[in-house]
């Protein structure tokens, strides 16, 4: 009788496709986040340009902390965070310089408009959900004293002899894996061994504190649209590398001692400008079922990202005729973006 063959235990090696996927670095390209530190230029020049920016609450409290101090900017800093009337009419702002730069154009081709809409939702804590000024600020030193405690004790591990070493190029390791994939982590590992210590403390440093920034500069937005958890963890992760590039840009602005805070009011008007890239224009409020799970991809990814500098504001053209069909059987009408609402999501979604 012949021997039967004995199926193959022996785990097969990873596949071509495989071993791509895990080096991807989509999410995290360099090109997405030298977009992200042009749009940091662009936003600012768009935020700079609205004549109603430096009269806003913001500039008042920041006047103030200036003359008076540091210490005053740390009182103030909270209440600044939480004001999101600089950033809706920044957003009302980016929308009508966006009507009046392509005036005259077959409106099929335009986006549709992003405040009309958002300013109908109620605004609620982006992570609480909740009205809650005391919960939203308990969650904050929640976050900020993670944040601190987790920091204090990997730098305080890296001290330790002969293993110290490898403490921060592990954690830089770790954080780099699950946003960029594992071969720039491999790089930031591997470079982090040699380097001395200060130049991956200020890396990490750099890194953890654009990306706070920048969940401070979108909490407008997220305070509206309702996320899930899991729903806003992958809408970050998509745009990792334009999120990085805006946000590391104005981190180092923020670092100039007593204009740091006036820094962050031109950041959060930016972030406006931002948001009209990055995400589809929300519907009305009654349609807005299934628009925060659309969003967690970010759809014209590629498009955007292949545009020059210069074809910034061109990125919402229609991705085929049958978007622009589509829009035209709506009876959209762009070119009038404050005299009615846009369709429900679900009958038109603009790229």
């Amino acid at each position: 009788m012949a021997q039967q063959p004995r199926p193959q235990t022996q785990r097969s090696l990873l596949t071509r496709a495989q071993l791509e996927e895990k080096f991807k670095v989509s999410n995290f390209d360099p090109n997405a986040i030298l977009r992200g530190a042009q749009l940091t230029v662009v936003g600012a020049l768009r935020a700079l340009q609205n004549p109603a920016l430096f009269t806003s609450k913001h500039y008042k409290q920041a006047a103030i902390a200036v003359g008076v101090g540091i210490a005053i900017r740390l009182a103030i800093a909270v209440p600044i965070v939480a004001n999101s009337n600089r950033f809706m009419d920044s957003l009302q702002w980016v929308d009508k310089t966006y009507y009046a730069k392509h005036e005259g154009e077959d409106p099929a081709n335009l986006r549709q408009t992003y405040y009309p809409n958002l300013r109908l939702y109620s605004s609620r804590d982006g992570s609480t959900h909740t009205k809650s000024t005391a919960e939203a600020f308990t969650m904050f030193l929640m976050r900020f004293g993670k944040k601190a405690g987790l920091s204090l004790a990997i730098f305080a591990l890296s001290y330790i002899p002969f293993v110290g070493r490898f403490v921060l190029p592990a954690a830089s390791f770790y954080t780099f894996k699950k946003v960029a994939g594992l071969g720039p982590a491999a790089v930031v590992f591997g470079t982090g061994i040699f380097l001395p210590r200060r130049y991956l403390v200020i890396f990490l440093q750099s890194y953890f504190a654009s990306k706070s920034l920048m969940r401070e500069l979108l909490e407008p937005y997220f305070s509206r649209i309702k996320f899930t958890k899991e729903q806003k963890k992958h809408w970050f992760h998509d745009r990792e590398g334009i999120l990085f590039g805006f946000g590391v840009g104005f981190y180092i602005f923020q670092r100039i001692p007593l204009l740091g805070v006036l820094i962050y009011g031109i950041a959060e008007a930016s972030t406006a400008y931002l948001i009209t890239k990055i995400t589809d224009p929300p519907p009305p409020p009654a349609h807005s079922e299934g628009f925060a799970a659309s969003q967690q991809q970010w759809t014209n990814k590629h498009e955007f990202l292949s545009l020059k500098l210069v074809q910034l504001d061109a990125q919402a053209v229609p991705s085929s005729d049958q978007d622009a069909n589509m829009a035209t059987s709506t009876g959209a009408t762009p070119s009038a973006p404050y005299d009615d609402p846009p369709p429900p999501y679900t009958e038109v979604r603009s790229r």
